[in-house]
């Protein structure tokens, strides 16, 4: 009787360089740490503040009329996937520090926070100079609660878990703390 030999089907080799480890795929998948929110657009507001004051605040229709950006780009989750050639619009932090500061904003580190108590840290440099938005629309498309909607952080040069969902404001630190993720020991 002959031996069947076992093949792996092999991933196709990506168009451009992902990161070692990370295969492609076409789908969009859903990873969350707990329940979808389901948030209404007459409820939705966005805030910057430091740690002792609101310094800027929006409700949906006033953040909609903020400059708008829109990026095409590939994105990377530490769960291995990568999804390349993304188009995303939404409002940039440049253009949110631009409403707010006349020189660089106050603090190193800024954190994100979120419906859900989620929360992202990451220093400012990481988010200014073109890097991050709050983004609305994924594909030409408003985006879906399971993908962050109606508005999610978006921080393309840094693994997906960066790009917080239901992002609801920043706050700007002097000194970094830890984020949803780092309190429970990843870095």
């Amino acid at each position: 009787m002959p031996v069947k030999k076992f093949f792996h089907r092999k991933r196709p080799e990506p168009p451009k360089p992902i990161p070692p480890g990370q295969y492609v795929t076409r789908d969009f998948p859903v990873l969350s740490a707990g329940p979808t929110p389901d948030t209404a657009l007459a409820d939705w507001s966005f805030k910057v503040e430091t740690e002792d004051e609101v310094i800027g605040s929006w409700n949906w229709e006033e953040f909609q009329a903020l400059p708008r950006t829109k990026v095409t780009v590939d994105i990377h989750c530490v769960t291995k996937w990568s999804k390349l050639d993304t188009t995303w619009e939404g409002v940039s932090i440049d253009a949110l520090f631009d409403q707010l500061f006349t020189a660089d904003p106050p603090g190193d580190y800024v954190m994100a926070f979120c419906d859900g108590d989620y929360t992202t840290n990451l220093p400012v440099d990481d988010v200014v100079g073109g890097k991050a938005m709050v983004a609305f629309l994924y594909e030409g498309e408003p985006l879906e609660p399971e993908h962050g909607g109606p508005a999610r952080l978006l921080v393309p040069h840094l693994y997906f878990w960066k790009s917080a969902k239901w992002v609801r404001g920043l706050r700007l630190m002097d000194t970094d703390e830890p984020g949803f993720w780092e309190a429970y020991g990843y870095h």
